[in-house]
């Protein structure tokens, strides 16, 4: 059985007109003879009534005092009523189609309400209704505990949910349809000749993922790696195959083959605090002391560095005061760097390849911008720099590893 499992966003789904691309999408899946499984998400974004953030705020407004769970059963309903919807619709155009909730998908969760993890995946009823010709649709975000309680599984859950539904059904391919042309090398929002990629490994979308680029959510290119299903990043409105996200040893030879280019993407995170603590002279259990705390308060940390002198970190901006507060209290005297900008230079070909470091400080000097902090890894390099300096540092970080061409 060839399986094809397609996730639509809430964009893809928010008005007429989008409804009626995802009807081509659909009807083009099925003249390749795929059996298809189509994920969807509420429609529309906040605001628009059956958005998640807009059933989210009918709740504050309203006692603002739903526990967890039953918070879950209210915002399992926007995924269902796009599936309901797009299920009327495919049989108006004489499209066999049935709907499942992610429960009755075979979704099985822990009990983290708001944030719940996929245990397991029992796909049994999903295969049954394709050998009978239907397609399914799932609403997605959403799974169910063993003792049979909704669950929402966080922000990106419908893409968790499609990549996990591909792996367990051994699809062909995953089609997370959104509203960008696939991956550019930039957030062209800022870098005017961001181009499309063809083609990313699924390390790379994570790292570019995790540091700021939002068209897929890092847990599903996780989920799917693990199955080793490519993903396929797509338009609604485009027939582009958009860019493919594979394992690096099926993506095919050509101008964005990974041992052609050394970088492939940046990516950008904003509204960050960086925060350093100096150790006295002597005083060796200040980096133990610092993070306990930071972790008893629940308070994320991101960017860290350690050293025999000290400790530096970033929190997010509206942490900050916390933060300096939390820290003053074990008596020390913190300092903190408001409204800063993690830069992350991606690519699975710079491992091991010299002089990477050399070109993204003179990209930056050229433009006077200072490195307030930097870190690695294999594919990636992040430096802190001012917020202010952010856009210009992903211009000519761009301009500098040519991504342009």
């Amino acid at each position: 059985m060839k399986i094809l499992v397609q996730k639509f966003g809430g964009t893809s789904l928010s008005s007429v007109e989008a409804r009626a691309h995802v009807i081509e999408h659909i009807q083009d899946a099925l003249k390749q003879q795929f059996k298809l499984v189509v994920v969807v998400s509420a429609m529309g974004r906040k605001g628009e009534p059956y958005a998640t953030d807009t059933l989210l705020d009918w709740i504050h407004n309203n006692g603002n005092q739903l526990p967890p769970r039953e918070q879950d059963m209210l915002l399992c309903c926007g995924e269902l009523i796009s599936a309901a919807t797009l299920c009327s619709l495919l049989r108006a155009h004489h499209i066999a189609a049935t709907v499942l909730t992610g429960a009755q998908a075979g979704i099985i969760t822990n009990d983290n309400f708001g944030n719940a993890q996929i245990v397991s995946v029992q796909p049994r009823r999903i295969l049954d209704l394709l050998d009978q010709g239907n397609v399914v649709i799932v609403a997605g975000f959403q799974g169910q505990t063993s003792n049979q309680d909704f669950t929402t599984l966080g922000r990106g859950g419908s893409d968790t949910s499609a990549t996990a539904l591909g792996v367990a059904l051994h699809a062909e391919f995953i089609d997370i349809f959104t509203d960008v042309d696939g991956i550019l090398t930039a957030d062209p929002r800022i870098v005017k000749e961001a181009r499309p990629l063809t083609q990313v490994s699924y390390m790379e979308i994570c790292n570019m993922a995790h540091n700021g680029a939002k068209v897929i959510h890092p847990r599903a290119v996780e989920v799917a790696m693990s199955g080793n299903v490519p993903v396929r990043v797509r338009s609604t409105f485009s027939k582009s195959l958009g860019t493919l996200v594979t394992h690096p040893s099926a993506i095919v030879p050509d101008t964005d083959c990974i041992g052609d280019r050394l970088i492939t993407g940046i990516a950008n995170f904003a509204n960050l605090t960086q925060v350093q603590v100096f150790a006295a002279e002597g005083i060796y259990d200040l980096q133990l002391t610092v993070f306990k705390a930071m972790a008893k308060h629940h308070i994320s940390v991101d960017f860290i560095n350690v050293n025999p002198s000290g400790v530096t970190y970033t929190v997010f901006d509206d942490e900050a005061t916390r933060t300096k507060a939390i820290l003053g209290e074990l008596g020390y005297q913190p300092v903190l760097t408001s409204n800063c900008a993690k830069v992350s230079i991606i690519g699975g070909g710079m491992n091991g390849v010299p002089g990477i470091m050399a070109h993204i400080v003179e990209a930056l000097t050229e433009e006077d911008i200072q490195i307030l902090q930097s870190a690695d890894s294999n594919t990636t390099i992040w430096v802190l720099v001012q917020g202010s300096d952010m856009a210009t540092s992903i211009r000519a970080l761009h301009k500098k590893f040519q991504l342009h061409l």
